[in-house]
């Protein structure tokens, strides 16, 4: 298993954000968290990259690393797109990429990367050298994607990503995330999009008040009236 979370919780001072839950995510799969606004989504992505105090246990590649700080974890490959992007605004495009190549050494390599994201993200190409604040919402946001990847992802933790997109700009980036993990990068996604993530993901985890209340494969939960009614609004 490449992430194993076992009786994870987080606090925020007296609040209970999330309440000793169980996740996992295998090798390649794409595996989305929904629920609604408040339901601990963004709080257990911030335990997994050490962004917030936890108690519990958090395994990736079988390594304990609930007691690891945020720059250790990235550096394990476990890379985090906030939501928002969170962008350098000041800094062009190109700055922001190789911002995201901090951790690699390999010249050649990040060069090679810049390319390939490049030719994910055609339109970050044309604005390489514009600002990041000058750019568009849908623009910002294949930014945060692309810096990521810089990283070298070996599981990228995505949190809302479509927040504040189009219906066609959320189409067209559904279809990328399709193909990065198409090309081998596992993918937890939080998604407020509930129809997005299950139809993106090979599994879900359904969240309330900071707990798994129903998890399984994505095209099976699609069929549950419980969920269709709760969270598709059918």
């Amino acid at each position: 298993m490449l992430l194993e979370l076992r009786k994870v919780s987080v606090f925020y001072g007296t609040v209970t954000a999330v309440k000793e839950i169980d996740l996992m995510v295998g090798d390649g799969e794409f595996v989305a968290i929904i629920g609604a606004n408040g339901a601990g989504k963004t709080s257990t992505l911030n335990a997994i990259s050490g962004l917030v105090d936890r108690k519990g246990e958090i395994y990736f590649k079988e390594q304990s690393i609930e007691n690891l700080i945020a720059p250790e974890i990235a550096a394990k490959g476990v890379i985090q797109v906030p939501e928002g992007g969170k962008l350098f605004p000041l800094l062009s495009v190109m700055d922001n990429l190789r911002v995201g190549a901090y951790l690699q050494r390999d010249k050649q390599k990040i060069m090679n990367d810049i390319e390939r994201v490049f030719q994910l993200f055609p339109i970050l190409k044309e604005r390489k050298n514009y600002r990041a604040d000058s750019l568009s919402g849908g623009e910002r946001q294949m930014l945060a994607i692309a810096r990521a990847l810089m990283a070298a992802p070996k599981l990228l933790l995505m949190d809302e990503p479509t927040l504040g997109l189009s219906p066609l700009l959320c189409q067209k980036l559904k279809g990328k995330l399709k193909e990065i993990n198409r090309e081998g990068i596992p993918i937890l996604l939080v998604e407020q999009n509930a129809q997005m993530g299950l139809e993106l993901s090979n599994r879900t985890y359904v969240f309330e008040k900071g707990e798994v209340v129903v998890q399984g494969n994505s095209m099976e939960l699609v069929t549950r009236e419980e969920i269709r009614k709760a969270y598709l609004g059918v």
